[in-house]
């Protein structure tokens, strides 16, 4: 059985920062591209960064670029989230999520949340204003 959990959220004031982790089990972990997803009410869901199978490539999406750095541990089976000048449009359910192998390019990222077959149960960041 496929785990993803994720851990660090909670609630900061603006310009502050939080780190969110992602433990996998169950999983070849570094056969996968995985991304923080995140999801906010009334809005659609976004890739907010992903990472590569073996970390070379790694994607951003432009509202959270120089702000946000994701990384992964492989010898940990492990995802990271450092997320620094948060706003309150961060405000969000952050998910971890492994790309699905139904698209045969499961090692790669796309900012396409649909094709993440593999997610935790996500982590609340709360951004007060």
């Amino acid at each position: 059985e496929v785990q993803m959990v994720e851990s660090g959220g909670g609630t900061v004031p603006a310009g502050g920062s939080l780190r969110l982790s992602c433990i996998v089990s169950g999983l070849n972990f570094d056969r996968y591209a995985i991304a923080w997803i995140r999801q906010s009410p009334g809005k659609e869901r976004e890739v907010v960064s992903c990472v590569s199978r073996i970390g070379v490539d790694y994607t951003y999406a432009d509202s959270v670029r120089f702000r946000f750095t994701t990384s992964r541990d492989n010898a940990k089976d492990t995802l990271y989230l450092q997320m620094n000048s948060l706003k309150s449009e961060d405000t969000a359910m952050y998910y971890c999520a492994a790309r699905s192998e139904s698209s045969g390019y499961q090692e790669f990222c796309t900012d396409r949340w649909s094709e993440y077959g593999y997610w935790g149960r996500g982590t609340q960041v709360t951004v007060s204003s």
